[in-house]
């Protein structure tokens, strides 16, 4: 097989984020080449170079949304598990895919012209890293190692509906939150910029003496009217320097850190960080994944700092031959319970079962915690709302009120 480059982003000894590119045959053996220069890899993506130097746009291109990849994976493991061939069935729903995503469909096509060259399924499925994810590559290598390709894509089906389940869970209830918050930003402005004025050339007239909280507002106004380009830029470079803050490793971590611990939202953040720990290992170890491969796989698709140094610190724990309780118990973000329950299915050999019932408790929870905070939510946004719209219109009439007592 041919040379291929691949883009990485890793960690090397001293923690220090690297990035650079490798050639290798394929996704395994340029995680091999850079495991062997001592770097931890959490980022890979082969880059697709056509004659004459320049990256094509295909692989970029090819991209499908979590609900997309659990349609198509249940209806995989439905036809596999009917008999009906791999390569036939991937062809099968590459034709029915292009009518609602021709990117993603096109990508499973390409998918089956490899793997009718010869290549394994796992290594062409590495080609799309935004259609198949690490994880789903590591599961279908093992499907295909031990023959279960068709169990183990049904466990991955209910991995991604779980993961779907709770994204649109937890989407759903921010979404009144959002809409109120923009409908308080919307309603601010309308009133300093079209209202407020109307009102300042009338007190200005008047000559009379403003109070405060009035001379507050129409300030506040003449700076949104002829100053609205400052807040703009403020913003830009309040976003700018956030992007890259996030490119140092401390700073990610501190803010995944701030998210675990902060008030009313902390508890939520903590207990999807869980629930989607245990979810992930639990198919990993279920669909036959070694256990330190699938702590560095779940650590890398954390997608909290924070989580991921503990589970990579875990890993290398468990390297040395000490069980994988010995370093969560260490950590702050795993709660005592959720490290017995571990430590009981170490010892029972019965450890994916446990992360299952993990899982599932604190989907349990997420639901309640969501529904509280959405009644939560609900009065606090009112009483923002409120508080504006009421400030404005007292600091608008108040002086007319005066007025009006002095003239009559």
């Amino acid at each position: 097989m041919a040379k291929q480059k691949f883009a990485y982003v890793a960690r090397d000894s001293s923690g220090k984020d690297v990035k650079g590119q490798i050639e290798a045959e394929n996704e395994a053996e340029a995680n091999t080449k850079l495991k062997a220069q001592q770097l931890v890899v959490t980022g890979l993506k082969r880059l697709d170079v056509k004659p004459g130097g320049f990256m094509s746009l295909g692989a970029v291109a090819r991209k499908a949304t979590t609900a997309e990849l659990a349609l198509f994976t249940r209806q995989m493991a439905t036809m596999i598990g009917a008999g009906i061939p791999l390569l036939e069935a991937f062809e099968i729903l590459a034709e029915q895919t292009q009518s609602t995503n021709k990117g993603f469909g096109l990508g499973l096509q390409e998918c089956a012209d490899m793997v009718r060259a010869g290549t394994e399924l796992s290594d062409a499925m590495t080609r799309f890293p935004r259609i198949f994810p690490e994880i789903y590559v590591n599961m279908v290598k093992a499907g295909e190692a031990s023959g279960q390709l068709d169990i183990i894509l049904d466990r991955l089906a209910q991995f991604l509906e779980a993961n779907e389940s709770l994204k649109r869970e937890i989407k759903s209830a921010m979404t009144y939150p959002v809409i109120s918050l923009i409908m308080v930003i919307g309603i601010t402005i309308y009133l300093l910029v079209g209202v407020v004025p109307k009102f300042e050339s009338m007190f200005k007239s008047l000559n009379a003496k403003l109070p405060g909280v009035t001379v507050f507002v129409l300030d506040c106004s003449q700076f949104m009217q002829e100053k609205w380009y400052v807040m703009l830029g403020l913003v830009a470079v309040i976003v700018v320097a956030y992007k890259m803050a996030m490119t140092n490793r401390d700073m990610r971590r501190a803010r995944d850190s701030f998210w675990l611990k902060a008030p009313v939202f902390g508890p939520l953040s903590q207990k999807v960080a869980l629930s989607r720990f245990a979810r992930t290992l639990a198919t990993l170890l279920a669909s036959g994944v070694p256990l330190l491969a699938a702590l560095e796989i779940v650590a890398s698709t954390s997608g909290n700092a924070v989580i991921e140094d503990t589970l990579l610190a875990t890993r290398d724990t468990v390297k040395k031959g000490e069980s994988i309780t010995s370093h969560l118990q260490k950590s702050w973000v795993f709660p005592p319970m959720v490290v017995r329950m571990i430590g009981i299915g170490e010892k029972s050999g019965a450890l994916e079962q446990l992360l299952s019932k993990i899982s599932d408790f604190y989907d349990e929870q997420i639901h309640a915690t969501v529904k509280a905070l959405t009644s939560l939510i609900e009065p606090i946004m009112l009483a923002v709302m409120g508080t504006i719209v009421g400030t404005i219109v007292v600091a608008i009439f108040y002086p007319i009120l005066e007025l009006q007592k002095q003239l009559s």
